[in-house]
């Protein structure tokens, strides 16, 4: 059975308070629909100081999805590590795992836009070590044993629910990132379909004498939209799955591999890309996917709209894959 995700991110760019608060607590509802319906993973990530209000705070969402739901797992991906102080992450983390019952999933990337760190005042020329830092002492920090961290002694309480620690994998698409993984012994995920960094990673691991997996995207994973019309739904909304993907295409150098990329300029470019795909469920069921990622409130869609693609996706697709 495929494994399934909605997914949100919260854009809107052309949001108030007021407008952005009620996108806010209808994903809170939509997550609550889908864990009802069995739904696997509600995925989220983060970006700072986006005009288009970008979702910057992915554990204050996850926290709010837990409160609303009983069984769900909620996938935060990705984290600009190097952006977060360790001590810190490692209670956060902590607390919404015992929280959830160990229904957490974080993956750690370095992100791609310089003027992230800039904001933040964090060295972009140091993103390596920083990252190598944050994942070490969550390692450490998790065993609820005094450490020492930058010459003082520690200790991060209380211990999370799972052991040995929180699920958290390390996210990228350099050789770099596989060799981090696989140092510490943590499972990778790449941002895109990477065969051969996967094959790396794994010989990096018989290197290091530790023991991994890989959560890799599928050579074709689109972000998918349900409609009974596809054609009406591309042409009321085709401006904001268009939006989201020139936003992505903006930030995206050309040495920046993941699964999200397009050249589209037009809807009908983007359309034809394949990259976003509006279908119906009998279109959705044929599609043959390993991973079915739902993106309901893609670049500002109408809240309304977005309600009628996830009960489309949890009452017309999901009950006939189980």
């Amino acid at each position: 059975m495929p494994f399934s995700v909605v997914r949100f991110n919260l854009v809107d760019p052309r949001a108030t308070p007021e407008s952005l608060s009620e996108r806010y607590r209808a994903a809170l509802a939509m997550a609550a629909y889908a864990d009802e319906h069995g739904v696997d993973t509600v995925q989220t990530e983060e970006h700072h100081g986006v005009e288009n209000n970008w979702l910057p705070s992915p554990f204050a969402f996850a926290g709010a999805v837990f409160g609303a739901t009983r069984r769900i797992a909620v996938t935060v991906s990705a984290i600009i590590g190097p952006l977060h102080d360790p001590l810190r992450l490692a209670e956060d983390i902590a607390v919404l795992d015992l929280l959830s019952g160990g229904r957490l999933v974080t993956v750690a990337g370095i992100g791609y836009r310089p003027e992230e760190y800039e904001e933040r005042g964090v060295d972009w020329g140091r993103r390596g070590k920083l990252q190598d830092l944050l994942l070490e002492t969550l390692l450490t920090a998790w065993t609820g044993e005094p450490f020492t961290y930058q010459g003082r002694t520690v200790r991060v309480t209380p211990r999370p629910f799972t052991r040995p620690h929180p699920m958290l994998l390390v996210g990228g698409s350099s050789r770099a990132a596989a060799r981090r993984a696989a140092r510490l012994g943590l499972p990778f995920f790449p941002s895109a379909h990477l065969p051969e960094l996967e094959a790396y990673y794994r010989e990096r691991c018989a290197e290091y004498g530790t023991e991994g997996w890989t959560m890799m995207p599928a050579e074709e994973t689109p972000l998918l939209h349900l409609s009974d019309d596809p054609d009406r739904t591309w042409a009321e909304h085709g401006e904001h799955f268009l939006h989201e993907a020139r936003t992505y295409a903006s930030w995206q150098s050309k040495n920046i591999r993941s699964a999200v990329r397009s050249a589209a300029t037009t809807v009908a470019e983007l359309r034809a890309e394949g990259v976003y795909r509006i279908v119906t469920p009998e279109e959705c069921l044929a599609l043959g996917l390993e991973s079915l990622v739902l993106h309901p409130l893609c670049g500002g869609m109408p809240v309304e709209e977005g309600w009628r693609s996830l009960r489309l996706f949890c009452d017309g697709v999901l009950p006939r894959l189980a």
